[in-house]
C-alpha cells in the first residue's frame, strides 16, 4: 500500500481499537466484582500469550535476538503498566483513574521531544491540550492525590513510553512477532503479580464468554494492530487517537447500561473528536510524508 493509503489504515486499526476497548467495560466492571484484578489479568494474557504462540510460531521464530529483547522490553513497560493502574484502581475513583490514565497524551509528546529529542509541532500540542479537556470532561469529577493517583499516574507514563518505543521499533516485517514477544512478557508480569494469594479462575459460561472476547479482541487483535499501525504514524498522533477509547466507553455506557446522556460527555467527546480530526487533517496535507519513526528501523 502507499504510504498515504497506510496512514489511513494504520488510523481506523486504531480507532478499532479504541472501539473495543471502550466496550469492554461493563465486562471487566462485572467480572472484577468475583475476579481479584490482577487474577483477571493473569487469566486474559495466559490465554492470549498461548494463543499468539500457536497461530503466530513462524513469525516469531523470524525474530532476531535484537528484536526479541526489544519486544520483551516493550512487554515488560506494558506489563508493569497494566499492574499499576489495576493496583491505582483499589483505591481511586475509577473516574479519577480515568483521566490520569488518560494523561499519556501528554506525556507522550514530552517524552517524544526529550528522550527522542524530535521537535513536536505546534499543532500537535494544540490537539494534545483539547484531547485533555475532553478527557477532563468525559471522566473528572474532582481530584484528590493520594498513593493511588500516583501510581496511576506512573502506569499512565509507562503506557507513554510503550507508544513510543512501538513508534520507534516497530517496523512492517516484523509486527506480528513483535507483539507475540510483548503478549509472552506481559502474561509472564501479570502471572508473577497474582501467583502471591493463588490465582483465582472465572466460572460459569458468561465470565469464560467475557474473558474469550476480550482475549480475541481487546488482547491479541488489539496489540498486534497497534504494533501494526505504530509503524505507520508518529507517536504523538497515535495518543491523540487513542483518547477516543473514554468517548466509545461513554457511548456503550449510555447505550448498554442505561446511563443518562450528560451535557460534560457531549462537550468532552466533541472535544477529543476535534483533537483526532485536527491531526488526522494536519497529516492529510502531507500526504507523501513518513513519520519520522519510519526511518530509522535498525531492526
Amino acid at each position: 500500500m502507499r504510504p498515504a493509503l497506510q496512514s489511513r489504515v494504520a488510523t481506523l486499526l486504531l480507532l478499532a481499537i479504541t472501539a473495543v476497548w471502550g466496550s469492554t467495560f461493563f465486562l471487566i466492571r462485572d467480572l472484577v466484582a468475583y475476579l481479584p484484578p490482577v487474577d483477571f489479568l493473569a487469566v486474559r494474557f495466559a490465554i492470549s500469550a498461548v494463543v499468539m504462540v500457536v497461530v503466530f510460531w513462524r513469525p516469531l521464530r523470524a525474530l532476531t535476538r535484537r528484536q526479541v529483547g526489544i519486544g520483551a522490553g516493550l512487554g515488560v513497560v506494558y506489563g508493569l503498566a497494566q499492574i499499576f493502574q489495576t493496583q491505582g484502581l483499589a483505591t481511586t475513583p475509577a473516574s479519577v483513574s480515568g483521566f490520569i490514565t488518560g494523561t499519556y497524551v501528554v506525556l507522550t509528546p514530552v517524552f517524544t521531544a526529550v528522550l527522542l529529542r524530535e521537535r513536536v509541532a505546534g499543532s500537535t500540542w494544540v490537539a494534545v491540550a483539547l484531547a485533555t479537556s475532553g478527557l477532563a470532561l468525559l471522566s473528572l469529577n474532582g481530584l484528590s492525590v493520594g498513593v493511588g493517583e500516583a501510581i496511576t499516574l506512573l502506569a499512565a507514563a509507562l503506557y507513554a513510553l510503550h507508544i513510543i518505543g512501538l513508534g520507534k521499533w516497530s517496523g512492517n516485517e516484523i509486527a506480528t512477532g513483535l507483539s507475540v514477544v510483548q503478549m509472552i512478557v506481559i502474561a509472564v508480569i501479570c502471572v508473577l503479580g497474582a501467583l502471591p494469594d493463588g490465582i483465582a479462575m472465572p466460572s460459569g459460561l458468561g465470565q469464560w464468554a467475557s474473558v474469550l472476547y476480550m482475549v480475541v479482541f481487546a488482547s491479541i487483535g488489539a496489540l498486534w494492530a497497534q504494533t501494526w499501525a505504530q509503524a505507520r504514524l508518529p507517536a504523538t498522533r497515535v495518543a491523540i487517537i487513542l483518547t477516543m477509547e473514554p468517548v466509545f466507553a461513554a457511548f456503550f455506557a449510555v447505550w448498554l447500561g442505561g446511563e443518562a446522556l450528560t451535557g460534560r460527555m457531549l462537550v468532552g467527546g466533541a472535544l477529543v473528536l476535534v483533537a483526532m480530526y485536527a491531526v488526522e487533517l494536519l497529516a492529510r496535507r502531507r500526504p507523501g510524508e513518513l513519520p519520522a519513526e519510519t526511518l530509522h528501523h535498525e531492526l
